[in-house]
C-alpha cells in the first residue's frame, strides 16, 4: 500500500492519510475493483491503494468486537479506519444527553481495530443548530481515552449558525477540529482548532476522471501540504480572522466523498501519487 505521506518532514512530523468512504460499492465494480474480485476481498484491495478509509455503517448500526478484529486483520501495518459515531447520539434534541449512546458505540468494540483506529466522526443533522450551552455538553462527553487507546474526534456540523467565533474559541477549549466539508451547502470551516485536521472532500464530479480536475487535485495537494507541515491554506475560509494557531505539524485526514462518489478512488490515489505516497 502507500506510505501516509510525511512531506519529507522528520518521523515526527505529521502525516497524511487519504481515502475514501467506505468500501462496498457496486459501481466501483469493474471501475476501481477488478472484474471478478470476491466481494470479501474489496477491502484488502482497497487498503493496498489508499491509506485510510472513514466508515458510514456506524452511523446506522452498531458493530461487533469481531467485526472490528476482522477489518483490522485485512488491512497493511499504517492504514486506519475512520468511524462515523451513531445517529444515535448526535440526531437528538438534547446533546448532552447522548452519554449512554455513546457509551455503547464505544462498548461496542472499536478499540479491537488496535493501531488501525483513526478519528472518531460526530456528523449532525443540517437542521442542527448551534446551542453553546448543550453543544459544550455534548463535547464534554467525548472521552480523551478508552480502553486505555488515545482516542480522537471531530465534528461535523452542517448549519450555519455555527459559524461564529463563540463555537470556534468551544473547538479549541476542547482541542477538537471541526470537518472541513468542501461542500457547496454546508458551512465550510478552516479554523484549526485542534492537534489534527480532517477534511471531506465533497465537491467531485463523476463526469471528470479524477473527480477533481488535474487542477483541482494540485490546489488540494497544496492545502493538505500546508495543513500537515503547520500552516494555514490561504484561499480557505475561516471564521476566527484574529487568531493565529500555532505552527506546528499536524497529522491530516482526507477522504472523497462526492454524491455520485464513482470516481472518488481515483481521486484519492491521484492525491496520493501527487504527494508522493
Amino acid at each position: 500500500m502507500p506510505e501516509p505521506c510525511d512531506i519529507g518532514m522528520t518521523k515526527k512530523s505529521g502525516q497524511i492519510r487519504i481515502g475514501i468512504g467506505g468500501w462496498t460499492f457496486e459501481p466501483w465494480r469493474g471501475v476501481f475493483y477488478p472484474k471478478g474480485l470476491a466481494h470479501a476481498k474489496e477491502l484488502a484491495y482497497a487498503s493496498e491503494r489508499l491509506t485510510s478509509i472513514e466508515v458510514n455503517g456506524t452511523f446506522y448500526r452498531s458493530q461487533t468486537p469481531t467485526t472490528f478484529r476482522k477489518w483490522a486483520s485485512e488491512v497493511p501495518p499504517g492504514f486506519v479506519f475512520s468511524l462515523k459515531g451513531p445517529r444515535f447520539a448526535t440526531n437528538r434534541r438534547v446533546l448532552k444527553e447522548a452519554g449512554d449512546s455513546i457509551k455503547r458505540f464505544l462498548d461496542s468494540g472499536v478499540t479491537e481495530l488496535g493501531d488501525h483506529l483513526g478519528p472518531l466522526l460526530w456528523q449532525f443533522a443540517p437542521t442542527k443548530k448551534f446551542d453553546e450551552a448543550d453543544f459544550g455538553g455534548f463535547l464534554e462527553l467525548l472521552p480523551d481515552t478508552f480502553d486505555g487507546r488515545k482516542l480522537r474526534h471531530v465534528v461535523e456540523v452542517r448549519h450555519d449558525s455555527f459559524l461564529v467565533p463563540d463555537f470556534i474559541a468551544m473547538l479549541r477549549q476542547f482541542n477538537m477540529p471541526a470537518v472541513f466539508t468542501d461542500h457547496v451547502e454546508y458551512p465550510n470551516i478552516a479554523d484549526i482548532t485542534g492537534d489534527f485536521l480532517y477534511a471531506r472532500l465533497q465537491r467531485g464530479q463523476d463526469t471528470v476522471p479524477t473527480a477533481y480536475p488535474p487542477k483541482e487535485i494540485g490546489a488540494w495537494v497544496a492545502r493538505l501540504t500546508e495543513w500537515v507541515q503547520g500552516g494555514e491554506p490561504k484561499d480557505l475560509p475561516r471564521v476566527d480572522t484574529a487568531h493565529k494557531p500555532k505552527t506546528v505539524p499536524r497529522d491530516v485526514f482526507a477522504y472523497v466523498i462526492h454524491e455520485g462518489k464513482v470516481r472518488a478512488p481515483a481521486a484519492a490515489m491521484a492525491l496520493i501519487e501527487r504527494l508522493g505516497g
